[in-house]
């Protein structure tokens, strides 16, 4: 009878959840290694992607037409800020209003950078949406390995392992505040160590200039599909996606190694 009931619960509460084309987890960068600057173009980029006619068209022609987003900011292991809630966006008005949420404080910056604790807050995200996605998405942006935390490889798989995708956004730019911790293969460990889960893929930044793009066209990538004529057009004139890659050649624990070596400096992540 308990057991009736409870399997009743869990089938009442799945069915009152509003039904969306994607949940989409945008998980962005805050460490001290970005400049003030920097944290604004993040902010003004997101919100302009998801104000694009090209994003808004790519949401309006899904099954659903529209979509659940959630933004936070992250950088060590203690530092996980929501600045947008699971939001629908469905319309322009809908973008607007999470844009303005973008625009409405600046961000702040915390030290170390541990994309494992980032993926797992984001991953944690999702047990409190009241939507029901047909895919569930975590697109994380960063400008340096992993340096806290568990290993990012554990991460990412106990990620994968729920159903989530998670696709990166390598920001190789080294126009923050220190390049102590910086990789010259960024790109590569966000494929190797980061990035999985069906269709995962990753859009190197390699100058601020290129970020706004970036992200519109990512935005319009995940939510369209691979099938779709939104992404091959999207992949006309572009470079192609880079999708994970079955052999490594990252090390993923580079910036552990990294933070170990250097440990008597002062942090700037």
């Amino acid at each position: 009878m308990l057991a009736a009931a409870a399997a009743a619960i869990l089938v009442g509460t799945a069915s009152a959840a509003e039904p969306v084309d994607v949940e989409l987890v945008l998980a962005v960068d805050v460490s001290l290694s970005m400049s003030p600057m920097e944290l604004e173009i993040q902010r003004d980029g997101y919100a302009a992607a998801l104000t694009d006619d090209r994003v808004l068209q790519a949401i309006a022609d899904g099954t659903h037409g529209k979509i659940a987003v959630t933004y936070f900011e992250w950088a060590g292991t203690a530092s996980h800020h929501v600045i947008v809630p699971w939001t629908i966006i469905a319309n322009r008005a809908d973008a607007e209003r999470v844009a303005a949420k973008l625009s409405a404080q600046p961000a702040n910056s915390a030290r170390r950078t541990s994309i494992a604790s980032a993926l797992g807050f984001g991953a944690d995200l999702f047990a409190e949406s009241q939507f029901r996605g047909m895919k569930r998405v975590i697109d994380i942006s960063g400008d340096g390995p992993n340096n806290q935390g568990e290993p990012v490889e554990m991460a990412r798989d106990s990620v994968i392992r729920q159903g989530i995708t998670i696709n990166g956004l390598p920001l190789m730019t080294a126009g923050g505040f220190s390049s102590t911790y910086d990789v010259s293969n960024l790109d590569r460990y966000y494929t190797d160590c980061v990035i999985g889960g069906p269709g995962a893929f990753m859009i190197p930044v390699n100058d601020w200039s290129q970020f706004p793009e970036a992200i519109r066209r990512k935005l319009v990538l995940e939510l369209a599909g691979p099938l779709s004529p939104a992404w091959q057009a999207e992949e006309a004139g572009h470079p192609p996606v880079v999708k994970a890659q079955a052999a490594l050649t990252a090390d993923c624990l580079v910036g552990e190694k990294m933070w170990r070596n250097r440990s008597w400096m002062w942090d700037q992540r």
